[in-house]
């Protein structure tokens, strides 16, 4: 497989296509060790370089994803072009309706109890062959953690959904990989809130032209600060010298 080099992680050069296929072998095959997705954004990429622990969990991973439009971005400013951006919320409605064609089984685990419910209704609505076997809202505390790891491994689902936010959800995942008995992992994000109706996704034309990010700062202003990190983090893996 081949790879473009940001700021020294190895993200490999795959579509949402053959992303969805490595994952649908994953399940078929059914292997007891569990699949980390991530889906890589600036955040967790700028934070790689300080948090060792986070960069180990990053270079763990069963398969990367390039989510954010700055690190396709990079990738081609650098000459070593990643296809297409592969965020979580797209690739989560992909294994969705994969799943809905292999009756696969997913657990959704994060966002508000409103959010999570409202997801859940829509899902089994629209992909009327998922078990959605469970759900738990994201809002829970430390103490809960372990009834929560074994309502999951005793359901075994083919895919664990885990919209904490980024980089909590990677780091949930890395700690109880072990006792989750699921196939598939993966973090997406605020992705039950789009399926949910509760926030909106950018038109696909914004989409297409990798501006999905100002459209959401245009909608949520509040995320002005959460947007600084964007031109630090061009500037930065544009001059970072890859080994």
């Amino acid at each position: 497989m081949n790879y473009s080099q940001i700021m020294g992680i190895p993200v490999p050069k795959i579509t949402m296509e053959e992303t969805v296929e490595i994952i649908d072998q994953v399940i078929t095959e059914k292997k007891a060790e569990l699949f980390h997705v991530v889906t890589l954004n600036p955040e967790i990429t700028m934070s790689c370089q300080h948090d060792s622990q986070l960069r180990s969990i990053i270079d763990e991973a069963g398969h990367i994803t390039a989510d954010g439009a700055g690190i396709v971005m990079v990738s081609r400013l650098k000459g070593n072009p990643l296809p297409e951006r592969v965020t979580g919320c797209d690739l989560l409605i992909h294994l969705l309706e994969m799943g809905n064609r292999n009756h696969w089984s997913f657990y959704l685990l994060g966002a508000s109890e409103m959010t999570s419910s409202k997801a859940a209704e829509e899902i089994n609505s629209r992909y009327p062959n998922i078990s959605l076997m469970g759900r738990q809202h994201g809002f829970f505390e430390e103490k809960d953690e372990s009834r929560m790891v074994e309502e999951i491994a005793a359901l075994s689902p083919d895919v664990l959904v885990v919209a904490l936010g980024a980089p909590k959800a990677e780091f949930w995942i890395h700690k109880f990989k072990s006792r989750l008995n699921v196939r598939v992992a993966i973090g997406v994000g605020g992705s039950l809130d789009v399926i949910a109706g509760t926030v909106k996704r950018a038109p696909v034309v914004w989409r297409k032209l990798n501006v999905e990010w100002l459209y959401r700062l245009i909608n949520q202003p509040s995320r002005w600060r959460r947007q600084l990190i964007l031109p630090r983090f061009a500037v930065k893996a544009f001059m970072f010298k890859e080994k």
